[in-house]
């Protein structure tokens, strides 16, 4: 029965279904994909890809996971295995279109984009275009991604102190445009230490 198979592996680890593929099950290695395709495209998303750019930039980096799934033992989670390798794919692709000279120079444009709406809710994605190019590379590869700032600084063909100083005012305007506007969740965090 075919769906009691699409069950049997819905219902796996991920560490088991990197097992099973490795050991040739390409049904396992789809599950895989099911499972974490979107958050891969969203890394994307985040990083600065459009959405047709994302797609294949993650189908990409799904067809390198399985070509390399024997190498993925187990020490960290497939999904952050698997996004560290669209987001070197991405850059990549950045490189060899000559669209990443644009990160070093730490430029500020921002586009005007919503970072709520009416009913209070935080929209990262939104937020996240308001950063400049290089802010917004820098924090996706570090809290997207999972790379540390060598990392994404080797990625990025960038200075250690750059990648940093990236992420750390990407962060704070993250933190001063989602920070609710009364102040009070700031407020109560200040109390508990």
């Amino acid at each position: 029965m075919p769906g009691s198979t699409t069950l049997a592996l819905a219902s796996l680890h991920d560490v088991e279904l990197c097992a099973r593929a490795a050991a040739g099950e390409r049904k396992a290695f789809g599950e895989l994909v099911r499972r974490h395709g979107s958050a891969v495209r969203g890394l994307l998303r985040r990083m600065g890809a459009q959405a047709a750019e994302a797609d294949d930039v993650a189908q990409d980096a799904f067809l390198a996971g399985f070509e390399r799934i024997a190498e993925f033992r187990g020490e960290g989670t497939f999904a952050g295995w698997v996004k560290r390798i669209a987001a070197r794919l991405y850059l990549r692709r950045l490189q060899r279109e000559r669209r990443l000279g644009v990160f070093a120079d730490g430029g500020d444009e921002e586009m005007e984009v919503r970072d709520g709406d009416a009913d209070g809710r935080i929209d990262l994605d939104g937020a996240l275009k308001r950063l400049a190019p290089g802010e917004r590379m820098c924090v996706s590869l570090c809290f997207g991604a999972g790379l540390s700032h060598a990392e994404a600084a080797e990625a990025l063909n960038l200075p250690l102190g750059t990648v940093k100083s990236h992420v750390k005012r990407g962060l704070d305007k993250l933190r001063a445009r989602l920070a609710p506007a009364d102040g009070a969740v700031l407020e109560g965090r200040r109390g508990n230490g």
